[in-house]
């Protein structure tokens, strides 16, 4: 796969009692891999802020580190069959997150990376909701051209 990529990701939310909540961003970005380790490089940019979120996204088999600085600031760390606690910060304020993940995917292509979280997710050690992060990389000519 190139350096430069299409980044999809996509989070679902299957909240009890109520409806799913879908989120998908697409951005350009940068992909490589070290060591059986895949990384994922790119700057999200939230509505109603300046400047951009950097994202760093570092997976391996059963393990999936998503670190964010800027606007919010977070390490969420994916570990199969573990619970991993860890402050979300935003402008308006921190909550403690807890991440309970059943299940990592990964499939690796020439052409592409496809990754599968499932998870539980709990705030303020309350449980909120089950959770699905699906992030999809493609070469840029292989993708969607953003412009």
């Amino acid at each position: 796969m190139n350096k430069e990529v299409l980044i999809s990701v996509k989070g679902l939310q299957f909240s009890v009692g109520e409806h799913t909540d879908t989120v998908e961003t697409i951005n350009k970005g940068e992909y490589y891999k070290k060591d059986d380790k895949h990384y994922i490089l790119f700057d999200e940019v939230l509505e109603g802020f300046d400047n951009p979120v950097r994202n760093l996204i570092k997976c391996s088999e059963g393990s999936c580190i998503v670190n964010k600085k800027g606007v919010i600031n977070v390490n969420m760390l994916f570990e199969e069959k573990k619970r991993n606690l860890t402050n979300y910060a935003t402008p308006f304020g921190g909550v403690m997150i807890g991440i309970d993940t059943y299940r990592i995917e990964l499939e690796e292509s020439e052409e592409e990376l496809n990754i599968r979280i499932d998870y539980a997710l709990e705030a303020n050690y309350e449980h909120l909701a089950n959770c699905k992060l699906e992030i999809a990389v493609r070469n840029q000519k292989e993708g969607i051209s953003l412009s």
